[in-house]
């Protein structure tokens, strides 16, 4: 693919990835775009921070998943270099390369792949995960593919980033809803005032170590406050 034909390619897929309306179908656009642009990538991935955990919620296909589940196993591979320490992380044979002893010649005999770039994805110093891009073939990656591969990053980290505070938002005006209708529930059924109903809902929360949202959506969802017995809902 010529220069012109992939940023023509790179716009369109950039607004699509914008156009998103969730975090999961951003991140499937992300690794179809990264398998379409990137000459020799034959499997490519997205793998997150969250929580203090690592996750590969997006992937083209299973092999990638036991790429990265095996990095985290065996505590070495270019994704968590990438996610702890560089921003870029260029390999042109796994089988050899000193820095994975384990990993990486695992991967070759297991899963067949040889090359791998990994992309840091970050937005205003914020490390939100990596991009994963590997191959079947050694040298499968030049500087060029590196070059569109931090572009691509930049943009899928920009269209990430969105959606994530599009999905805190309305996970913010979910929780607000149901503890407004687990409230006014409680006021109706026993003539309390909003303040008295949203006590009972923080007391019982405190009291069985359940998050208010769960207590709230517990109420709506059955009618009744949860009890001892309810507090692994």
């Amino acid at each position: 693919m010529d220069r012109f034909e992939f940023d023509r390619h790179l716009a369109s897929a950039a607004r699509a990835m914008a156009e998103e309306s969730g975090t999961q179908s951003t991140l499937d656009r992300a690794v179809q775009v990264a398998t379409e642009l990137i000459d020799g990538c034959d499997l490519a991935g997205i793998s997150l921070v969250r929580e203090g955990r690592i996750e590969t919620p997006a992937a083209s296909h299973e092999d990638l998943r036991q790429l990265d589940e095996m990095q985290f196993e065996l505590e070495e591979g270019p994704c968590r270099d990438a996610l702890r320490h560089h921003e870029v992380v260029l390999v042109s044979d796994l089988a050899s390369d000193s820095r994975w002893p384990r990993w990486g010649p695992q991967m070759a005999s297991e899963v067949g792949v040889h090359s791998s770039l990994s992309l840091r994805l970050f937005l205003e110093g914020d490390d939100l995960g990596a991009l994963n891009l590997y191959a079947y073939e050694q040298d499968a990656f030049d500087q060029e593919d590196l070059l569109d591969g931090l572009v691509l990053a930049a943009h899928a980290a920009v269209a990430l980033a969105h959606t994530l505070e599009q999905d805190q938002l309305r996970h913010a005006l979910d929780t607000r809803r149901v503890i407004g209708e687990a409230t006014g529930m409680l006021r109706e059924r026993f003539g309390l005032s909003t303040d008295q109903a949203f006590g009972v809902l923080k007391r019982v929360s405190s009291e069985q170590n359940i998050k208010l949202f769960r207590v709230a959506r517990y109420l709506v969802e059955t009618g009744e406050l949860p009890s001892g017995d309810d507090a692994g809902m």
